[in-house]
């Protein structure tokens, strides 16, 4: 440990990583420290991995805690050691990437790079809905994501109700989804998509989550909205389906969020969903202590 730099020095599965300011405080309400972001990204990186690999990750930063200013970063920032791996991809996300420029995204893979962005304050972490070859091409997606977003007063007890209404309505296009707290306000559900000679490229995943959106508009108009004019959008939930382009991202499964509180997003059980579309104080955004906890009660419900 250096004093007078504040810094120091860890191993992480064989890279030597320099940590720096673990006693800055980024989450002022709650008295958070860098040190104890890290240590929430150490703990819960076996069930965060899995939900990266092979993804090109965007982050959004706060040098300066959550109370400061934050930046989106998607390119590997100067100084990003040799060993994390980067995939240039065309900015587009889309396989040629025709008049387009590209991106030097890093990929993480391995808890020493999640070290690595969790020392960079890179709080958030958002991925896109399909993943990278050996050569960095994206492939098509594997997975339609809908975004629930709540128009307040609207919260998650509406946004539960809703996620019952698209869960049918995948199941009737023989499609599985999973519930996630956003970390923010309100729900995502993720539905993994077939691959091969049925696959669908970014295009026709987004127009899939466009027709299931306006359908439920369509049924529901008191509580539903597909609409993105936000002076649309009180008491009703947003179902934005556009988050399946392929230039777009959504928060990773239990990355945290740049929040008052240090919340997470994180994985529900249908039966929670349930609980939380009947009784409208059943369902809260997780801090990362509680992720923590249900971690290690249930391991990772996305997986179940």
């Amino acid at each position: 440990m250096s004093p007078a730099a504040g810094e120091v020095q860890v191993d992480v599965e064989g890279r030597t990583l320099t940590i720096s300011n673990l006693d800055k405080v980024l989450y002022p309400r709650t008295g958070t420290t860098k040190g104890e972001v890290l240590n929430y990204y150490a703990q819960v990186s076996p069930v965060l991995l899995p939900h990266l690999v092979d993804r090109a990750v965007t982050r959004i930063r706060w040098p300066h805690g959550v109370q400061g200013s934050s930046f989106f970063e998607k390119n590997a920032p100067a100084g990003t050691p040799s060993w994390v791996r980067t995939h240039e991809v065309p900015t587009t996300g889309s396989r040629s990437g025709k008049g387009e420029g590209t991106i030097r995204f890093p990929i993480c893979d391995d808890l020493a790079t999640l070290t690595w962005l969790a020392n960079l304050a890179a709080l958030e972490l958002h991925v896109h809905q399909w993943t990278v070859d050996d050569d960095g091409r994206p492939r098509d997606p594997d997975r339609l994501v809908i975004d629930l977003d709540p128009g307040e007063p609207a919260g998650l007890h509406e946004c539960a109700q809703v996620a019952l209404m698209v869960r049918d309505a995948l199941a009737e296009r023989d499609l599985g989804c999973t519930p996630v707290t956003s970390g923010s306000k309100g729900l995502h559900l993720y539905a993994p998509m077939p691959g091969g000679k049925d696959s669908l490229d970014s295009d026709g995943t987004t127009a899939l989550a466009k027709e299931v959106a306006e359908e439920l508009q369509k049924e529901h108009p008191d509580l539903v909205t597909s609409v993105m004019t936000k002076a649309k959008r009180p008491g009703k939930v947003f179902l934005d389906w556009s988050q399946n382009s392929g230039s777009k991202t959504t928060i990773s499964p239990y990355s945290l969020r740049g929040r008052e509180r240090p919340t997470a997003a994180t994985p529900l059980t249908w039966d929670e969903v349930k609980e939380g579309a009947e009784d409208e104080l059943a369902l809260e955004q997780f801090s990362m202590e509680q992720v923590l906890e249900r971690v290690t009660d249930l391991g990772d419900v996305f997986e179940a």
